[in-house]
C-alpha cells in the first residue's frame, strides 16, 4: 500500500456547509481510521484546510475514497492536493514503502 498526503483547501464561503456537515465528515474519517485506511488527519489551526494521511493501493483508489467524503458531496472543499508520501522516520515509519 502507498501512503498519500492529502491536503484539503477550504474557502470562507463554504464554512457554513462544512459546519453543518462536520459530524458526518468526522464519522466518515473515523470509519476510515477503523479500517486502517486513515493514518492521521486534522484541520489546520487557521481554518484554511486540513491534512489527511491515507493508505491506498494507488491514486485511483485514493480518489474513489475521497469522493465518499461528505464534505465533497456538499462542495465544502475548494481544492485538493495529493502526493505520495514515504514516512521514513517516526511513528508512521512502519507504513514506509
Amino acid at each position: 500500500m502507498t501512503v498519500f498526503a492529502v491536503e484539503y483547501v477550504y474557502d470562507a464561503e463554504s464554512a457554513e456547509v462544512r459546519d453543518a456537515n462536520r459530524p458526518a465528515h468526522r464519522a466518515w474519517l473515523a470509519s476510515l481510521a477503523e479500517q486502517g485506511t486513515l493514518l492521521a488527519s486534522g484541520p489546520y489551526t487557521d481554518g484554511a484546510g486540513a491534512l489527511l494521511l491515507l493508505e491506498a493501493a494507488d491514486e485511483s483508489e485514493l480518489n474513489a475514497t475521497l469522493k465518499e467524503d461528505p464534505f465533497a458531496a456538499v462542495r465544502g472543499i475548494a481544492g485538493i492536493r495529493t502526493s505520495e508520501w514515504n514516512p521514513i522516520i517516526g511513528m508512521l515509519s512502519a507504513h514506509a514503502s
